[in-house]
């Protein structure tokens, strides 16, 4: 009886099975007993987690290129750091605060910039191979518009988590230590974000699709 021969493995799938495998350990590392609580964790982690197991389930008949793969692994690394110990209280945050004197933690201005940046190039990819559109004008103002608005309604998620989950948890979830203004200068990062991804990486996007293919 011939035995039967080993599957291999598409080479363009290596990449992003890594970071899968890397991403789940440090998943499991920083929610088995996170300062922060695993409520917290779940909060900050999870929605991200969902767009990792949609492009798990479709990665065989709908494969992304490895730039989105990366900027989503890098997005989630952010997400997790967040999650891990609160955004207001992030150690690399409270050095910045220490640092420079600022008035506050400023790391969850990073986590809304991430939130424009990396997903821009998700979207953009989306749009390329679901609509007719082409690369140009009209493909980066719809890009950045549907990124402006996810971060927007994620200032309303925010808003809603802290009315329903009380107490310290909410709090920390909505992150905004005191600022008054703080839905709006995140709604102004996730803006920023996206139009820095499209600005500077749309060129390089472009190339990583076509050695998707």
């Amino acid at each position: 009886m011939i035995p039967p021969l080993p599957m291999r493995i598409d080479p363009k799938s290596k990449l992003p099975l890594a970071l899968l495998a890397l991403l789940l350990a440090i998943c499991l590392i920083t929610g088995w007993a996170p300062p922060a609580g695993r409520k917290n964790w779940a909060l900050e982690v999870v929605p991200g987690l969902l767009l990792v197991a949609w492009m798990v389930a479709t990665h065989k008949r709908w494969r992304l290129s490895n730039l989105v793969y990366g900027g989503t692994f890098a997005h989630m690394l952010v997400l997790i750091y967040g999650g891990y110990y609160t955004y207001a209280n992030t150690p690399l945050g409270n050095w910045a605060r220490s640092a420079f004197h600022l008035a506050r933690n400023h790391y969850d201005r990073v986590g809304h910039f991430a939130l424009g940046f990396f997903p821009a190039l998700f979207v953009r990819e989306v749009l390329l191979k679901k609509t007719p559109l082409q690369p140009g004008g009209w493909l980066a103002f719809l890009v950045w518009s549907v990124v402006f608005m996810v971060g927007a309604f994620w200032e309303l998620i925010e808003w809603w988590t802290t009315l329903i989950v009380a107490g310290d948890v909410g709090q920390a979830f909505l992150g905004s230590q005191g600022d008054v203004w703080d839905a709006q200068w995140d709604m102004l990062l996730v803006g920023v974000g996206a139009a820095v991804s499209l600005l500077t990486l749309s060129g390089a996007h472009q190339r990583s699709m076509q050695r998707a293919l």
